[in-house]
């Protein structure tokens, strides 16, 4: 299980459809982390990899995805992305959170375990 890019409309089939709710409803079965990201930006390259890993890691218990925030200027907008690599951690049945930053995989993995999957599921 790699990590999987999203456009626009993707993310509203698959995430949220940001264009007819108002309340956050995730549509997704599994936790999420997407990664906003650019091809240029130096931080972001360097984070690649290891989301990568903890997608092969979590397969089948977190979806990782990717939006590239220059084709997906929308997007950017919609979530006010002002620096990137900035993730949006999902979840299942509680508020999203957006953390803007280069974090290494200690920190990816402690917000996996104690926030996006329950106790007992990993």
């Amino acid at each position: 299980m790699a990590t999987i890019k999203l456009t626009a409309q993707d993310f509203k089939e698959k995430i949220f459809d940001y264009s007819k709710e108002t309340e956050w409803k995730y549509y997704g079965s599994k936790p999420a982390i997407i990664d906003f990201y650019a091809d240029w930006c130096g931080p972001c390259r360097m984070v690649a990899p290891v989301l990568e890993q903890l997608s092969e890691e979590y397969a089948g218990k977190l979806d990782i995805y990717k939006v590239d925030t220059e084709k997906e200027q929308e997007l950017a907008t919609v979530f006010g992305i002002q620096s990137i690599p900035s993730f949006l951690f999902i979840p299942m049945n509680e508020t999203p959170s957006m953390e803007p930053g280069a974090f290494p995989k200690s920190a990816f993995k402690q917000i996996i375990e104690e926030h996006l999957l329950p106790a007992g599921v990993n």
